[in-house]
């Protein structure tokens, strides 16, 4: 099950890809209209019957579907309910890079997760233009990252509770202004800028997957492979991150975490291969999908 969010007619509507993902069905259609106003209430509030009837439904393929071609597919999640959560420099190779360029000596004293949150006032979905804000800083980067989407409220949660509380998975671009982030001394900002948070193209359900998953990571920027890891390489996994950061901290439904980037990011070429304007940037998840965007 793919979950997404699309526009048709000026409005956003909740949805679920076909089989063959060649069209959606919209939940307005399997539930009611109106049942669930969006992802983020359909993750909330639908227990297991539900996900059970979209199942059906994808079987039975008994009911109106909407073809690609009528739509336009969204960010699964468009306005998060908080900022996103991001965990820095959790694969080694990108964490050696990363001391490289960015020469923070606190880089090299990481013995427990590195989190840092990342404002967003809308996510910006697949094949969607971004605009580089290139007169505060040309050096335009990307990070392809798995995004973990919380499914239940919970705290302080046990690391082998933790896939009890996952709805599912995106592909999540982290897009970063790297001259920023060296002038404030810090990430917030320099991620934080408008169109730099892309997700999509769907939240694949956790039951699409097993658990812990060991899922390629891959980024293109027009056609050349520029990062190629999995996520068995992660130096803190799943589990780990969910729980350690729920000590002390309620997670909630729809909450999305970005678990690191692998190396490979335009900051780690000697000399550095930034983004420019006619770029397009492809973050691929096997599994997911392909999240495609171009650079104005």
């Amino acid at each position: 099950m793919k979950f997404v969010t699309y526009r048709h007619r000026d409005k956003e509507y909740p949805g679920v890809l076909s089989k063959d993902e060649k069209s959606v069905y919209s939940l307005d259609r399997i539930f009611g209209v109106g049942r669930f106003a969006s992802i983020v209430d359909f993750i909330e509030n639908a227990g297991e019957d539900h996900l059970r009837k979209v199942e059906k439904t994808l079987e039975e393929e008994s009911i109106k579907v909407l073809s690609l071609d009528e739509i336009v597919i969204l960010s699964p999640i468009t306005k998060p309910i908080h900022d996103i959560i991001c965990v820095g420099v959790n694969y080694a190779d990108h964490l050696k890079e990363s001391q490289s360029a960015i020469k923070d000596g606190n880089l090299d004293k990481v013995t427990e997760p590195v989190y840092f949150s990342k404002r967003t006032t809308r996510i910006v979905g697949p094949d969607e233009e971004i605009r580089g804000e290139f007169e505060l800083d040309d050096e335009f980067d990307y990070e392809v990252e798995l995004a973990v989407v919380i499914g239940k409220r919970g705290r302080d949660i046990p690391k082998e509770r933790v896939e009890d509380f996952i709805f599912g998975y995106s592909i999540f671009n982290d897009l970063s202004s790297r001259r920023l982030q060296r002038d404030h001394i810090q990430w917030y900002k320099g991620k934080s800028l408008d169109c730099y948070s892309v997700m999509g193209p769907a939240i694949l359900h956790k039951s699409q997957l097993p658990f812990p998953m060991e899922v390629d990571v891959i980024s293109r920027v027009n056609g050349e492979v520029r990062q190629s890891s999995n996520t068995r390489m992660l130096i803190n996994d799943i589990a780990t991150l969910v729980s350690d950061f729920s000590r002390g901290i309620t997670l909630e439904p729809g909450d999305i975490i970005a678990t690191g980037t692998p190396a490979g990011v335009g900051m780690g070429f000697s000399p550095p291969r930034f983004m420019r304007r006619g770029d397009e940037i492809q973050c691929e998840i096997p599994q997911i999908g392909v999240l495609s965007n171009r650079i104005v």
